[in-house]
């Protein structure tokens, strides 16, 4: 299996650019600090950066192994095959070292390293027919996909006109050999289905191997932007932009599991969000071992008075699973 990634940004720049990247990076490192110093372990703040795809998106989709989601009358969506992505972990690029120490350490989790965005987490599923049976539509929004990992939430709604989409995950190697490789892999997949020359469908196995070649849906990739970071630091960079960026629509699953994430949740939630925007959460009740949970965030929540909280559906078998909406409060925007 080959892989190539070239993540180049043009090498074109003024002082006043230097000067503003340098102001940038010192913010950030601010944070960082002021973080760390606060209580919370140096670990868990990782520096925010943008990835751009490689000049040549369709160098990830060689001999890619796929799968397919169909939810109603969702789009399909298409994702890296999960077990063969971890029987190549070795073979991938990694600069942060995660793809060997989840698979050494057995672990979906390891809080400050890798915040678990190798994973399709079934709150993913749950929101995704909530979507569906809501019939949200996301045509001229701008939207987030918070804690993005396979980035099912944000393909969905590129599919459904989403004027842009960002991408934001807490780990480099989730966006740079997960999320990007998943949107192409969207593009590249749907257009092959509009390519059918109608002499039957394949059969399994090469309905899900695909080769690469140009595509008429490229257009889906410059409408996204891809975050990697610290919800901390990715604030600031993104509130550095100039308008700031807010967004339409924040989506965002199973992110509420650590209760000493909540104020930089929070506080991204709360920047981020356009002033008649919402935002998509799923949830379970309770992660235990980890300690956070539903109730835990509602409470937090509740006593900032920012955001009304609102339940969309709720499991009634098994640990409880939940999706939620938050709102602004009137006087709160």
């Amino acid at each position: 299996m080959s892989f190539c990634f070239n993540f180049d940004v043009s090498a074109t720049t003024n002082t006043d650019d230097v000067q503003r990247n340098a102001s940038l990076t010192d913010k950030i490192d601010s944070v960082a600090k002021s973080v760390t110093e606060s209580g919370s372990p140096a670990e868990a703040v990782k520096e925010a950066k943008e990835h751009f795809p490689p000049s040549d998106p369709r160098c990830l989709l060689d001999d890619t192994i796929y799968e397919t989601l169909t939810i109603g009358t969702l789009p399909p969506l298409h994702f890296l095959n999960e077990t063969v992505f971890e029987k190549t972990v070795y073979e991938r690029e990694d600069a942060e070292n995660i793809l060997s120490r989840t698979a050494e350490q057995r672990s979906d989790l390891i809080s400050g390293v890798y915040e678990g965005g190798l994973k399709v987490w079934e709150c993913t599923y749950d929101l995704l027919e909530v979507i569906e049976r809501e019939g949200q539509t996301f045509g001229g929004k701008a939207v987030l996909d918070l804690g993005c990992g396979a980035g099912l939430l944000g393909i969905l709604s590129l599919k459904r006109g989403a004027k842009e989409v960002h991408f934001q995950d807490y780990n480099s190697t989730v966006l740079e050999q997960l999320t990007v490789s998943n949107v192409i892999l969207n593009c590249q997949v749907d257009d092959s289905d509009d390519d059918d020359d109608g002499q039957g469908s394949p059969d399994k196995e090469e309905e899900c191997k695909i080769k690469p070649k140009h595509s008429k849906k490229d257009l889906l990739l410059p409408r996204c932007r891809f975050f990697s970071g610290d919800w901390r630091t990715f604030l600031v960079l993104v509130s550095s932009q100039d308008p700031p960026l807010k967004y339409d629509i924040i989506m965002t699953s199973e992110t509420i599991y650590n209760t000493a994430y909540y104020p930089a949740l929070h506080d991204t939630f709360h920047k981020l969000l356009a002033p008649h925007g919402h935002i998509y959460l799923a949830t379970k009740s309770h992660y235990f071992g980890v300690g956070g949970g539903l109730h835990l965030f509602e409470t937090f929540v509740a006593e900032r008075g920012v955001f009304a909280v609102n339940h969309l559906w709720d499991s009634e078998i098994g640990l409880q699973r939940h999706v939620v909406v938050l709102r602004f409060k009137k006087e709160s925007h």
